[in-house]
């Protein structure tokens, strides 16, 4: 992997950075532009943050010191995005744009970026691999594009896009100080025994998930551990399909489909176990937060998630799509109360020195400083 890790840098530029973020809801993607924008702010950076008009981002976002700019925002096909865009553009007279999504600013926020004459950033969260005559004409839109993890950048170098071009800055987390619930007041909220052995998984209702290969993996889980209720925390188009799928294993009293929960940070302290089954996977936001609150993780050895998950040391790792090993797996640390506690709190160590939020800040305004030169 040819990809540049850039070390953290401290310096104060004045700059003025647009970002746009066309994630509805503040999921991983939208929290990490959350994050850097903030962060930015405290070094004195001006952002403009552009989202999806009345969406739960913009309202996460318009509490944070930055300039919020609502926009229609209708995904790939939404050919006026780009004049949109154009528009705040010479309104705003930023000095970078930042494009954070893939469906449609990736493409239609670059041509706005371009056709202004701006130096464009562009985050790459996923790891999947793109054709080869798609990278030769897409890339050339980006003057750097930002790997959230290694294996992404191992990705976009094998799919042809020129090393020279990918920067690596991990996501990071930070958690919210909040006041969590008891263990015991997670299960009188959702209604569960209090003896209850909670497993959850954190994530969008879409297959690559993988929340089928746990529902597959449950009753074996339960032949073993007979007190184990799931949790699934958020919404998607798979919803009908996994309830479908609950209803003829019979699992209805033991699977609850928790929808997306704004309270999630005080929630994670009351559960004992998070999954993530995930066979694609950029790194996985999630698993940070679960860590950041010394929750022990189950998840697949896929894309970037062995970077937030170290076998042996704040989780285990699986094969994607098998389940035996996942329900093994999870069985295993459900009956190991010791090991699992020493996973939860191996992970709270690794968020504070591997993915801390000032890092992958500094590493961001490091592109910027590469880009902008002595105009910072």
């Amino acid at each position: 992997m040819a990809a540049t890790l850039l070390p953290a840098d401290r310096a104060r530029p004045m700059l003025k950075i647009m970002h746009v973020e066309a994630g509805e809801n503040f999921y991983g993607g939208a929290r990490q532009v959350a994050f850097l924008v903030e962060g930015l702010a405290k070094r004195g950076i001006a952002n403009v943050v552009v989202c999806p008009r009345g969406s739960l981002t913009a309202r996460r976002i318009a509490a944070l010191p930055v300039a919020l700019r609502e926009l229609p925002m209708h995904g790939d096909l939404d050919l006026l995005l780009t004049p949109r865009l154009h528009k705040l553009l010479r309104e705003e007279k930023p000095d970078l744009l930042h494009l954070h999504s893939r469906r449609g600013p990736e493409i239609l926020g670059a041509l706005a970026g371009r056709l202004y004459g701006l130096p464009i950033v562009y985050s790459r969260r996923n790891d999947h691999h793109e054709a080869k005559l798609v990278t030769r004409y897409k890339y050339r839109l980006y003057d750097r594009v930002v790997a959230i993890s290694a294996a992404i950048g191992d990705v976009l170098v094998d799919s042809g896009v020129p090393a020279a071009k990918i920067r690596v800055v991990r996501s990071a987390f930070d958690a919210e100080p909040v006041t969590p619930l008891s263990r015991d007041a997670l299960r009188d909220a959702f209604g569960l025994p209090r003896d209850a052995f909670v497993i959850a998984i954190v994530a969008q209702l879409i297959r690559r998930k993988g929340h089928a290969v746990l529902l597959e993996a449950m009753p074996r889980i339960l032949q073993r551990v007979p007190n184990a209720h799931l949790l699934f925390f958020g919404k998607g188009g798979l919803q009908a399909e996994l309830e479908q799928q609950i209803v003829a294993a019979g699992l209805q009293d033991r699977v609850r489909l928790a929808g997306y929960r704004e309270d999630l940070p005080t929630l994670l302290e009351g559960l004992d176990l998070l999954a993530h089954p995930a066979f694609a996977e950029g790194l996985g936001v999630s698993l940070l937060q679960a860590s950041a609150n010394g929750v022990a993780i189950v998840a697949s050895r896929a894309g970037g998630i062995p970077e937030a998950v170290r076998d042996g040391v704040n989780g285990v790792l699986v094969p994607p799509h098998d389940v035996q090993a996942l329900g093994d797996a999870i069985v295993a640390l459900a009956l190991d109360d010791a090991r699992r506690h020493a996973l939860g709190a191996a992970g709270r160590r690794l968020i504070a020195s591997d993915f801390s939020v000032d890092v992958m800040v500094d590493g961001n305004l490091a592109v910027y400083r590469e880009l902008l030169g002595a105009r910072t």
